[in-house]
């Protein structure tokens, strides 16, 4: 076995990637918010939240790598590194930074070919659902809300995966913003304005509540509002700059375009 041998994922990503390329037996610990894999819940320690981590527990187990995603982790990279662990955050934020992710992760355990063919895998099946998208009617203006108080717009990755959907993100500005605090709505009106045709809702770690938004003073103005295409996506699907987003996550916001598509038809 070549690369390191006790991978310790702080995020779902790592996780999901590592056992869809058959490495999973390198990972010792794994974060509590993971779902994917359903079975690495089961088999997995799970020692870290998203912005904090047991660190004794993960040093306990003894790990060789540890595998972190974005500044948020900072910190518990920071503590990690000091006390003498190798330590890769990842910061992507495109989908094309997830293709890249899969490479390098598959390439750091010797499993290059293999990472690359799933790669490859999955920017094909994204092709395909462009072609699908392809034949809408027109492409719907799509609000994505992650969080609800404040109103938090989506992240560039799920902006080109409505994009690849056929959608329009009503709000490219705010998606190309690599932390969730610049992409605070100030102003909810700003929706009301720029009328989107649906509304996508995955509230990071609790339900979406279609009916609390359109009942926002005003939205009923709202074309998504006004035809009832408020949808959940659930966050694990969506979320997590991983493999989930590229296969779950954008299949169930391709799932939602075609059947608005076909009531525009009709």
């Amino acid at each position: 076995m070549s690369g390191p041998r006790r991978i310790v994922c702080l995020t779902e990503e790592p996780t999901e990637v590592l056992y869809a390329l058959g490495e999973q037996d390198r990972i010792v610990g794994i974060s509590g918010f993971t779902v994917r894999p359903p079975q690495a819940r089961r088999e997995k320690p799970k020692v870290s939240a998203f912005t904090s981590a047991r660190i004794d527990e993960i040093l306990k187990l003894e790990p060789d790598f540890v595998i972190g995603f974005s500044d948020i982790q900072a910190d518990i990279a920071a503590e990690l590194i000091r006390r003498g662990v190798e330590v890769w955050i990842s910061n992507h934020r495109s989908v094309d930074g997830i293709l890249d992710y899969v490479r390098r992760l598959g390439a750091l355990v010797g499993a290059g070919d293999r990472a690359a063919a799933y790669a490859d895998a999955l920017q094909r099946r994204l092709a395909a659902i462009a072609d699908e998208a392809a034949r809408l009617p027109r492409r719907p203006k799509v609000y994505f809300e992650e969080w609800d108080e404040p109103p938090i717009t989506g992240i560039r990755w799920v902006a080109e995966l409505i994009r690849i959907a056929g959608g329009d993100d009503i709000f490219p500005e705010r998606a190309a913003e690599p932390l969730a605090k610049a992409r605070i709505l100030e102003d909810s009106d700003e929706v009301v304005r720029r009328a989107p045709d649906i509304i996508l809702g995955s509230w990071c770690g609790k339900k979406f509540r279609p009916e609390k938004v359109a009942g926002r003073p005003g939205w009923g103005a709202i074309p998504a509002v006004r035809d009832g295409e408020l949808h959940e996506i659930k966050s694990p699907l969506i979320l997590q700059p991983g493999p989930a987003a590229l296969t779950d996550g954008v299949a169930e916001i391709a799932r939602i375009l075609q059947a608005w598509g076909v009531a525009q038809r009709g």
